[in-house]
């Protein structure tokens, strides 16, 4: 599968995964991706993180990780946008946070926020229990894929 995955660094810090982490953790969360579809992911810090929530969630606070999936402009075929599925924003300090907080290890977490992103640019949500419980069965089945641990373990 050739997926394009740009990483953007706006913040630099310790513990942040390289790019090639973000690229086998995001082809690894793509359903049925066509050749050449691509995704952006910007490490962000918890000001943007904060006003990216504010304006596209109303939520005014920082959260890990924002998933804009890509919407043609109005008018324009989708067939003459290219294969772009979407952005996402992971906070690196609050990805940092909570996984101290949870007890968990760094990459498990960073990889996580990734594979829960991009199912969220694929469609997949958690509104309701049956939707929930879809999502993080496919998560845990993505993340034990690539050698980490159960998320959602207690």
């Amino acid at each position: 599968m050739s997926v394009v995955v740009e990483v953007q660094y706006a913040v630099q810090g310790e513990g942040i995964p390289p790019e090639s982490a973000f690229r086998i953790w995001s082809r690894a969360a793509l359903r049925d991706a066509d050749a050449g579809t691509g995704l952006a992911i910007r490490i962000v810090d918890e000001e943007e993180s904060r006003a990216l929530n504010r304006e596209y969630r109303g939520r005014d606070r920082a959260t890990n990780v924002l998933s804009f999936p890509f919407e043609a402009p109005p008018g324009v075929p989708p067939e003459e946008t290219g294969h772009h599925l979407g952005d996402l924003a992971i906070c690196a300090p609050v990805v940092a946070r909570e996984a101290l907080e949870q007890d968990k290890p760094l990459a498990a977490h960073w990889a996580h926020m990734v594979v829960h992103g991009v199912l969220h640019l694929q469609g997949f949500d958690h509104q309701d229990d049956a939707d929930a419980e879809r999502m993080e069965g496919l998560e845990r089945e993505i993340l034990q894929a690539l050698g980490f641990g159960d998320p959602y373990e207690e």
